[in-house]
């Protein structure tokens, strides 16, 4: 297996699994923690797929998704390009009020269809590319890849859980 097919195959199985955490919750359940300070499943997706449209919008030197669409809006919220989630508090997370589920899932699968497009025409060489020079090591493309993939799946595992509590 080649580098490209490994990378592919990882992003390849993050729609099904968000799909999985926002089966039939309603837009209510989407914004619901499971406990003081903790992250709903809408928040969890939304900030999963904005970290990969950031991150891979960047290395590609395009704009991100976020900012070209109506995706922002659809959850309420502007077309901040900036706005990934990271260090949000409690009412920055409930600020993101997705239409649906529906919204998060279509906007991560286009999001995810042109991270894999962009993977699928990457060579081993491309991976050595620094996209990074803030870090101690600099961080190749290789690595940005990596680190987005790993946090993807981690939220989404997370989004799996609290979807679990809130069922019940």
């Amino acid at each position: 297996m080649d580098v490209n097919d490994l990378l592919t195959e990882g992003y390849g199985r993050l729609p099904d699994l968000v799909a999985g955490a926002l089966d039939g919750l309603d837009p209510e359940q989407l914004r619901r923690a499971p406990a003081d300070g903790a992250n709903p499943v809408g928040w969890l997706v939304w900030h999963l797929t904005r970290i990969q449209d950031h991150h891979v919008a960047d290395v590609m030197g395009e704009e991100q998704l976020w900012t070209g669409g109506d995706w922002a809006r659809r959850c309420g919220l502007r077309p901040d390009p900036d706005d990934t989630g990271y260090g949000h508090g409690p009412e920055q997370i409930a600020a993101v009020r997705p239409d649906d589920g529906g919204v998060l899932l279509d906007y991560h699968r286009a999001v995810v269809d042109r991270s894999l497009a962009y993977l699928r025409g990457l060579g081993p060489a491309d991976l050595d590319r620094v996209v990074d020079e803030n870090w101690d090591p600099p961080v190749t493309l290789g690595v940005r890849l990596v680190s987005v993939l790993d946090d993807d799946l981690q939220h989404v595992g997370q989004a799996a859980y609290v979807r679990g509590l809130i069922r019940d």
